[in-house]
């Protein structure tokens, strides 16, 4: 099953079914074109993962981290299916980043790689927009990460059992092939990185960890359109706008 939030034309928030006839809610079935597509949770923050996949790290001149890297982006950086992404003007280079987001679905604490699959709701698409010029001179990437809408998200949370355990990540930015691999090429698994977050902080119902980008990152420009695509969850798409 893939869930759907989403604004229906009187306005309210749903939360439906995203099929192939359309979105459902309550016996009405709803074309996503003619509706506002939420992003599909609503996280206290989202817990991203540097350098999951090597060829990244090698991309980046990196080695593979022996821990997973792990930083923050809070509620400001989300956006969602369809939005038109203001990124931060004056900059040399912003990336595109594709990643599989893992949405929790109870509160989990000091939680065993074992049992990690049963705190995940399932499964989302993810751009980790990526300020470089500031990303470079600091160390702690609140400007390089953490800037308004730096985490399009959506636009379904896809059910675990939709979303097979190779599932392919692909970008393209208009038109254009630009990432594409496989959750299989994980550097460290999901239920790794559930046990290594939960042993710092508490992860709440609704956060999200996104778990990393393979090579292929590359700037964008202004009036850029960006799908991501995560097997089983569905295609992301954002639009690109730089003041």
């Amino acid at each position: 099953m893939r869930h759907v939030r989403f604004r229906d034309p009187a306005g309210s928030v749903r939360t439906g079914e995203w099929t192939d006839e359309g979105i459902v809610f309550a016996g009405e079935t709803y074309d996503p074109d003619e509706v506002d597509v939420l992003p599909p949770c609503e996280p206290s923050k989202i817990v991203c993962v540097g350098l999951n996949y090597a060829d990244h790290a090698a991309e980046q001149n990196s080695e593979i981290p022996d821990r997973p890297l792990l930083f923050l982006k809070p509620p400001n950086t989300l956006a969602g299916h369809g939005d038109e992404v203001t990124l931060p003007s004056g900059k040399e280079r912003i990336d595109h980043e594709a990643e599989l987001g893992v949405v929790i679905g109870s509160q989990a604490k000091n939680v065993d790689a074992e049992d990690a699959m049963d705190y995940v709701a399932g499964f989302t698409c993810v751009d980790d927009l990526s300020n470089r010029d500031d990303q470079r001179k600091e160390q702690n990437w609140i400007r390089g990460k953490a800037f308004d809408n730096a985490a399009p998200v959506g636009p379904v949370v896809a059910t675990p059992d939709e979303v097979p355990d190779d599932a392919s990540v692909k970008l393209w930015v208009n038109g254009e092939l630009r990432q594409e691999s496989s959750r299989a090429e994980f550097i460290f698994s999901i239920p790794e990185l559930i046990e290594e977050i939960t042993s710092y902080l508490t992860l709440e119902e609704g956060d999200i960890i996104s778990t990393g980008t393979p090579a292929g990152v590359s700037p964008l420009e202004d009036g850029d359109v960006v799908e991501v695509e995560v097997e089983g969850v569905g295609v992301l798409e954002h639009a690109v706008r730089i003041p």
